[in-house]
């Protein structure tokens, strides 16, 4: 009874933790802008289908992708091993399924196990990419001393929870051969039972092994959740949301400001009725002027890179990264939500999220080409991001580069980008 009334404090403990600072994460969110992603829910459902859950974004590089399907299947599948565990630890049973489901129980176990070792080897082969070969896409200037600690542990951890299950198997699968207690015979062990011959012999070491395994991987996870808020990792809850909230208008078409269109629609028909539009600023200086959907791609990133790989500034050196725009937007929010936090919701400071975090060079190298779009595996849109700022900066402050107010000027004055009149459009075929 003591070990079910130190595992419930513990489970409340983690649930109450993670609900408060996953409830911050939404709080976060919805400080931006209101925006309407109501439309084509077929459509949508399909895209979370098919991104989110089919990984389908993924096979674009087939060896990450691969390794990356094994965690991923690993982590759903397994949590149905986590559902027993929990029920064993808040009733005191052991194999709480095992007489239920039968012989299938035996398949279950077996199929965890499988899937637990190719966790353990992909998270280990992670490892190796990132830290011993240092792949060039998980450099670059925001790839700083924290966000790669912040993968390690991941990974690091991962590693360490899946031996542990293994470890925890292994000892069950000796102490199930000796009859001892209440480890009846039940399910298939086809990893451990090679790990088995390392574990001691004696059946009280062995119950040791197997109920500190079992507190260390259970207790582990709980952990895990609720570092996960903290964690680029954290991509794993909102991917799903955040595919099913993509934008399905066709990649690169700008959104057109209702207070602009309203006001051209009026200077060319005088009886035009423009319907009423809140307007506090035109495009976005701060995360506040973002919609919550920008702020929820933010929050989602898992800073893997492709963006930033693909990128035509970023390889031709220009300072521009995709991946800083997103991890710079979820800081600066996270900041805003913490002074929220400790002073109050109409709380504000200097900061920014333009030229505090992400600087005006950065916003003009970007050629708009969308491939940052493409590339993403959970269809997050850094372009919106930088687009609005741009806003910003030409509407609000008049301070685009000279080339673009020349062309804003032949835009005006000759109906072209050129600086020729339209007469003299055609004077080059005259020539020819």
């Amino acid at each position: 009874m003591i070990g079910q009334a130190i595992f419930f404090i513990i489970l409340a403990a983690a649930v109450y933790l993670f609900w408060k600072n996953a409830a911050k994460i939404r709080r976060n969110i919805l400080l931006g802008r209101d925006a309407d992603f109501s439309d084509r829910p077929a459509e949508r459902w399909a895209t979370m289908a098919r991104v989110a859950l089919g990984q389908s974004k993924m096979t674009k590089r087939p060896v990450a992708a691969i390794l990356h399907l094994f965690v991923y299947v690993g982590f759903v599948i397994i949590n149905i091993e986590v559902l027993e565990i929990l029920i064993d630890g808040l009733f005191g049973s052991h194999r709480v399924f095992s007489k239920p489901l039968g012989s299938f129980y035996g398949l279950l176990i077996g199929s965890f196990e499988v899937l637990a070792l190719l966790v353990l080897l992909a998270c280990l082969i992670f490892l190796v990419r990132r830290n011993v070969l240092k792949l060039k896409r998980f450099t670059g200037q925001e790839m700083t001393a924290w966000p790669k600690s912040d993968a390690n542990y991941i990974l690091i951890t991962e590693v360490l929870l899946m031996a542990a299950f293994l470890t925890m198997n292994a000892a069950d699968y000796k102490l199930q051969a000796l009859h001892y207690g209440h480890y009846l015979q039940a399910g298939n062990f086809p990893v451990s039972e090679f790990i088995a011959p390392l574990l001691p012999s004696q059946a009280s070491a062995l119950v040791v092994a197997e109920r500190v395994c079992w507190w260390f991987h259970i207790v582990g996870i709980l952990a895990f959740l609720n570092y996960l808020p903290y964690s680029k990792h954290f991509h794993i809850l909102l991917a799903f949301p955040n595919t099913y909230y993509s934008r399905l208008k066709p990649k690169g078409q700008f959104t057109n400001m209702a207070s602009v269109t309203n006001e051209v629609k009026a200077m060319l028909d005088p009886s035009f009725v423009p319907e009423p539009a809140d307007v506090s600023r035109f495009g976005a200086k701060d995360v506040t002027d973002l919609t919550w959907k920008n702020l929820m791609d933010a929050y989602t990133c898992t800073e893997c890179g492709r963006c930033t790989s693909v990128c035509p500034a970023n390889i031709t050196g220009k300072k521009l990264s995709p991946r800083k725009i997103m991890m710079d937007t979820r800081d600066r929010v996270t900041e805003v939500g913490n002074n929220i936090d400790k002073h109050g919701k109409d709380f504000t400071n200097e900061n920014t999220l333009l030229d505090n975090y992400i600087t005006r060079e950065e916003l003009w190298a970007c050629t708009t080409c969308n491939a940052c779009v493409e590339a993403c595996p959970v269809n997050i849109n850094p372009l919106e991001i930088i687009t609005e700022m741009r806003r910003y900066v030409v509407m609000e402050e008049s301070q685009a580069p000279a080339s673009l107010n020349n062309m804003f000027g032949n835009m005006e004055n000759n109906g072209a980008p050129w600086k020729y009149s339209q007469a003299d459009r055609l004077n080059w075929a005259e020539k020819s």
